[in-house]
């Protein structure tokens, strides 16, 4: 057995900079093994304990610099590594990424066919790109299947891996064979620390270092001039609420009376300066090129949950009609339905705007599986040409993309807050492309906002679940009812889904909701019980609560993943939000800042979500919502 780790080394989330080529400038950043790769390096240290004659392998990709990392890796117990550096790699978008990794392992002879086997183990994203794609696009360019944002697994006695898998609302207990992909969720067993033993041994080992021409990669799809999506324009990201009104009073009767004074209010009003509209500059006399070749139309996936379109699935119908009404009237919106039985969904769909409907059933597809799902999508791609594919940022959604990306040549971008139709000048060849995808997407710890373009179609995106509001519902609207017959192969079920299970509230709660209620780490000391207890005597007033958590209270395993807000959860979009305890990481305000009302609570004045919030509260936790939950029960709404 090989057990194979994937790294990277990242700069520290608070010293990211921006270079002015639009790429990540590491030169004078702290840099780290990326958390959730550390995940995966335990993984790795955890499975040689069922098989102790393994051999463990560490690889990355990146500059020399990444050596650091690496050694850290031996340190820590891993036998050998080798990492892929050279100049052509520059700017390689994730695409290009997936395809230079894969190329590396398959030249060190992990392959779908190889004799020996392996298992390889990566983190579930990286903090400077936080996309999920690579995981995907090693599996699908090694011919290997794969289990995404894992948070826990093992191998059995019969030498399968059995994984736990987060999802919308619960988990997924999956049977993989080997060889196959693992990535890794922070919510795993924690990365340990290095060995004085295996400090001394990793200042002495050997760092096998490839450049492109060893492992025979071709420079045409790689670096940034081979990549099939360019970074076209990076803009800081800037709050746009009105100063925080800060509660004042003695003791924590006096500051909720003195806060629900201020919250009826209205609070205070964002005093925009006069500005001038930025110079639109005239597009150079180019000629305009379309690039489309004949690719034409919208495709979008609807997931299925609990026997209903998911939410995240029909919301992603707003951003597809502005797309086709910027693109033409003749511009059509079609979605893919796959799934046993599921043709009475597609009356939803054309309800909320989908033009067509393609229906794919089969017994076997009941439950998602990213083989056979991604297989049948990238079938349909090649008859219907497409020159859209969207997919909501779901589990699924994020994992699902890439794969089909890989399959028809295309790139992706994720995690999408704005989708709009544009051109692109290119200066070079004197022209200027249009129509085009620009894809806008917040990165870089969500300090910026990237704005993304592909030039290989379909153009693919994920869109960011809560971002878009939901379509209105045209009540007894109908469409076009298409079945489509891929052909299935039998190795596609090759992994085997053992157990999901699906909570009652979470995804579906959280993004109906009129108020949310959120504990973070000033809250874990009852396990968010006066959180829950705010939550219920909202409910008890009749009012639609829910609760809520930040990243750190699911990583240290309170609460389950469909409760995340945040960069890496669900964005939401409440009528108030109550941050309680949360410090205001800009990843968790990433998630919150499309809420009508943010009321922080925090017994840290100087805790930069009040830097976010219309009301701010300081104090204790164990003081303050004990006496606002007196005060709902008296009569007190949040102006719902």
């Amino acid at each position: 057995m090989i057990i194979v780790s994937l790294i990277k080394q990242v700069p520290l989330p608070t010293e990211m900079r921006m270079g002015e080529d639009g790429l990540m400038d590491r030169t004078k950043a702290k840099s780290i093994i990326n958390i959730d790769c550390q995940f995966g390096l335990e993984a790795g240290l955890q499975m040689k304990k069922k098989y102790p004659d393994a051999r463990l392998i560490a690889c990355s990709m990146g500059p020399q610099s990444f050596e650091t990392a690496l050694r850290k890796a031996i340190s820590m117990g891993y036998d050998e590594v080798y990492l892929l550096s050279d100049r052509k790699l520059g700017g390689s978008d994730t695409y290009a990424t997936g395809l230079a990794i894969s190329t590396m392992l398959k030249h060190l002879g992990f392959t779908k066919d190889s004799k020996e086997p392996f298992i390889i183990f990566a983190g579930r994203q990286t903090s400077d790109g936080d996309t999920a794609h690579v995981p995907s696009q090693v599996a699908e360019n090694i011919g290997i299947p794969q289990a995404t944002f894992v948070e826990r697994v093992e191998a059995d006695e019969n030498g399968y891996i059995i994984a736990k898998r987060i999802i919308e609302g619960g988990h997924q207990m999956m049977k993989l064979p080997i060889p196959c992909l693992i990535s890794l969720t922070p919510t795993g067993i924690g990365p340990r620390k290095p060995t004085l033993v295996g400090a001394i041994k990793s200042r002495k080992s050997k760092i096998n270092v490839f450049g492109v021409d060893d492992i025979n990669l071709s420079t045409e799809k790689i670096g940034l001039s081979g990549s099939p999506t360019i970074v076209s324009a990076v803009y800081d990201i800037v709050s746009d609420r009105p100063p925080v009104m800060m509660a004042e009073g003695q003791g924590e009767k006096q500051l909720i009376d003195d806060f629900i004074n201020r919250f009826n209010s209205g609070g205070n009003i964002l005093q925009k300066e006069e500005t001038k509209e930025k110079e639109t500059k005239d597009l150079p006399d180019f000629p305009t090129v379309d690039i489309r070749n004949g690719a034409k139309g919208i495709l979008t996936w609807a997931e299925i949950t609990n026997g209903k379109i998911a939410r995240p699935s029909i919301e992603l119908l707003t951003p597809a009609r502005n797309l086709a009404n910027q693109l033409g009237e003749d511009t059509k919106i079609t979605t893919l339905l796959i799934g046993k039985n599921v043709e009475p969904l597609a009356e939803t769909l054309f309800e909320h705007g989908s033009n067509e409907v393609i229906i794919v059933e089969d017994d076997r597809l009941q439950e998602y599986l990213v083989l056979p799902f991604s297989d049948i999508f990238a079938q349909v791609i090649k008859e219907r040409k497409p020159e859209i594919v969207l997919f909501a940022a779901t589990t699924s959604g994020r994992e699902l993309a890439p794969r089909i990306a890989v399959k028809t040549g295309s790139g992706v971008t994720a995690d999408c807050t704005g989708l709009e139709i544009g051109n692109y000048v290119n200066r070079k060849k004197k022209e200027i492309i249009y129509p085009i995808l620009h894809s806008r997407r917040p990165t870089y710890g969500e300090s910026k906002l990237a704005t993304i373009l592909g030039f290989e179609f379909p153009q693919i995106s994920t869109a960011r679940a809560g971002t878009f509001e939901m379509p209105l519902q045209q009540k007894g609207r109908k469409g076009i009812l298409s079945t489509f017959k891929p052909l299935i192969k039998e190795d596609h079920f090759k992994v085997e889904i053992l157990e999901t299970v699906r909570g009652a509230g979470g995804l579906q709660g959280l993004f109906e909701a009129d108020i949310i209620v959120s504990g973070g780490r000033g809250t874990v000391g009852d396990d968010l019980k006066l959180i829950k207890d705010l939550t219920q005597e909202l409910q008890n007033q009749g009012i639609k609560a829910e609760w809520a958590s930040s990243r750190v209270v699911v990583d240290a395993g309170i609460t389950e993943y469909a409760r995340q807000i945040g960069q890496t959860g669900k964005t939401v979009r409440p009528k108030v939000y109550v941050a309680i305890g949360i410090s205001g990481a800009i990843q968790h305000i990433a998630g919150i800042k499309e809420s009508g009302k943010i009321v922080a609570i925090d017994q840290n004045p100087k805790a930069s979500i009040f830097r976010h919030a219309d009301f701010g509260i300081v104090g204790r936790y164990e003081d303050i919502v004990p006496e606002l939950i007196e005060r709902v029960k008296n009569g007190f709404r949040f102006g719902i």
